[in-house]
């Protein structure tokens, strides 16, 4: 399902960058991976799961102490 997709790095990515991560989107679903492994796994979400993800992330509930 997913090696056909359109990934994308953020544009905030750095092109030496060691710590990168890829997203993509097929129909309702959203995945991510690795940029330096983009055969290895993936993780996929439903467009709810997303959107809270999103949210909790803007909010800084994700933020590194």
């Amino acid at each position: 399902m997913w090696q056909d997709a359109a990934w994308r790095k953020s544009s905030h990515s750095q092109g030496g960058g060691t710590e990168c991560v890829e997203i993509a989107q097929v129909g309702d679903s959203r995945a991510v991976r690795d940029s330096k492994n983009p055969t290895g796994p993936v993780l996929a979400y439903s467009s709810g799961e997303w959107a809270a993800f999103l949210q909790a992330a803007k909010a800084g509930a994700h933020d590194l102490p």
